[in-house]
């Protein structure tokens, strides 16, 4: 769940996590151990999501497919298997929207010792999904996606609903559009209704779920699916203080560099009471469990 960056004019001495990128790392891989996140979005993949993909490409002998905010590719090429489960006998093009140098490079890394992508034709944009919309826009190449998704990437993002409006204009009449978020329902909704102004950053979008995604959805008349996939993260370290596990999930959690060591003790206080409340958490066998529930809305043209 790749999340962003607090603002610099923020009431400081807060630095954004992010701009320590080894640490941002470290940090989101403790997430990825300690959270059932990537095992809860494979599950939609293998169990839910082939029904989606049966629907997309009209018979067509290419398919276009449209990855934006792609990491590392881990999520992508789980779903170009998917796709090429439904529909064995068609050539995919997939286009892949990623600003991080470092990803991009693990992402064809994967791609060059995965077998059967032979199918599969890469194209490797290295920008943001606002340079990438110029940049379209620019080609005017007025080609049309099949299948587009945005995992756990508009928190990135300054306008998530002019953003969604952008890459739903690029369906053809069958395609899909997925996203991928925290959901409205989760702990991280919470955390962030309750410390936006301490916590986001003003200049993204950062703290957007599933839930201000249907709001905006439902405004507009937009067409859409949603699933809840039920996820938990333990916590439970964050409660120890002085723990080196404990202050990097913080770190995660808050989005804040070193927030146990920064934050002043008010605020410290209050986030970790937030965080154990059961609004946000429940206690298992002396655990900490964090509602870190993902939402997927599935948007038709």
């Amino acid at each position: 769940m790749g999340r962003h960056t607090p603002t610099k004019s923020m009431a400081s001495p807060f630095r954004s996590l992010v701009e320590d990128y080894p640490r941002y790392l470290k940090s989101f891989e403790l997430y990825r151990q300690r959270s059932s996140e990537h095992q809860c979005m494979q599950d939609f993949i293998h169990n839910t999501h082939p029904d989606v993909l049966a629907s997309i490409g009209g018979g067509r002998p290419i398919l276009n497919v449209l990855g934006v905010g792609s990491g590392a590719g881990e999520i992508d090429l789980e779903l170009l298997a998917q796709l090429h489960l439904k529909h064995p006998h068609v050539k995919v093009h997939n286009e892949v929207v990623e600003p991080n140098n470092d990803m991009l490079h693990k992402y064809k890394a994967r791609v060059s010792t995965t077998p059967d992508l032979d199918h599969i034709n890469f194209t490797w944009n290295e920008m943001t999904a606002s340079e990438f919309e110029k940049h379209w826009q620019e080609k005017n190449s007025g080609r049309k996606m099949d299948f587009i998704h945005i995992i756990q990437m508009l928190y990135y993002v300054k306008d998530p609903a002019a953003t969604v409006s952008f890459f739903r204009s690029l369906l053809d009449k069958d395609g899909k559009l997925m996203i991928s978020l925290a959901s409205g329902e989760s702990g991280w909704s919470k955390l962030w209704t309750t410390y936006k102004k301490q916590l986001c950053n003003a200049e993204n979008s950062q703290c957007v779920t599933t839930g201000d995604m249907k709001t905006f959805l439902d405004s507009e008349g937009i067409p859409y699916r949603n699933y809840e996939l039920l996820s938990q993260m333990d916590i439970t370290e964050s409660f120890t203080e002085g723990d080196p596990l404990g202050e990097l999930m913080l770190d995660f959690l808050t989005e804040v560099k070193e927030f146990s060591k920064n934050a002043p003790k008010d605020l410290k206080k209050e986030v970790l009471d937030l965080l154990r409340h059961p609004d946000c958490s429940t206690e298992v066998d002396g655990r900490i469990l964090f509602n870190n529930n993902t939402g997927v809305l599935v948007v038709e043209p």
